[in-house]
């Protein structure tokens, strides 16, 4: 048997991950400044090699927790991309994996270290390799999502108003939602609930905070914003 893989090529495996953030000014990606070899200086998602002793989908936990330091995070792959020329230096199979996190909560000292940056959604510099195509296909993936299931929460604190929600729909969809559609379709998600506290950052009348339910969504629940 083992004259059968002997004869056969082998190749690098790679995870590269693809961090989406939310804030007021909208939805941002996570970014490194190359300090190696081959594309050094260029922009570049952050990835690194299946090792092992892991799986692929425990090694992209890995590299998303070296660079954020967080764990438990939503995640899912966007694809796998193995062109034989994709990186100059090896021939390397990355899986890109898309992942959303609170743009509040995480290592800012390893982000740091690692010479990343949050980079506006349409402000994206072209990036190294074919790490453009993995971050449009992630976009897209992610939409479709976002349409039907409510993997957005991830990007908002627990907390929100009704303009942040919004804010953020617009931010995934790359396109205006009409408000008053917008609220009555929030308001018929009863896992969507208002609470009584008042956000007053925004003016002095505020706006009420809502949070998302995680216990009365279920299998059943309709979904569609």
């Amino acid at each position: 048997m083992a004259a059968y893989y002997d004869i056969n090529p082998r190749f690098y495996v790679a995870v590269d991950c693809i961090i989406f953030g939310f804030n007021q000014k909208g939805l941002s990606l996570l970014l490194l400044k190359r300090d190696m070899d081959p594309g050094r200086g260029e922009w570049s998602l952050m990835g690194g090699f299946v090792q092992r002793d892991e799986s692929v989908d425990d090694a992209a936990k890995r590299v998303l927790k070296q660079l954020t330091g967080l764990t438990q995070v939503y995640m899912e792959q966007a694809g796998t991309f193995g062109e034989i020329n994709r990186d100059p230096g090896e021939r390397v199979i990355s899986v890109a994996y898309y992942a959303l996190i609170n743009i509040d909560e995480y290592d800012k000292e390893s982000v740091k270290k690692h010479n990343a940056y949050w980079v506006e959604i349409n402000s994206v510099p072209e990036l190294v390799f074919d790490h453009s195509q993995m971050v449009k296909q992630a976009r897209e993936l992610m939409r479709k999502k976002a349409s039907c299931e409510p993997i957005s929460f991830n990007l908002l604190p627990k907390l929100f108003t009704l303009t942040q929600l919004q804010n953020l729909y617009e931010a995934i969809y790359g396109k205006p939602i009409d408000k008053r559609n917008f609220r009555k379709k929030v308001a018929d998600m009863d896992f969507i609930e208002k609470t009584d506290m008042i956000d007053k950052t925004g003016s002095k009348r505020g706006a009420y905070l809502y949070q998302f339910n995680h216990t009365a969504y279920g299998k059943d629940s309709k979904f569609k914003l």
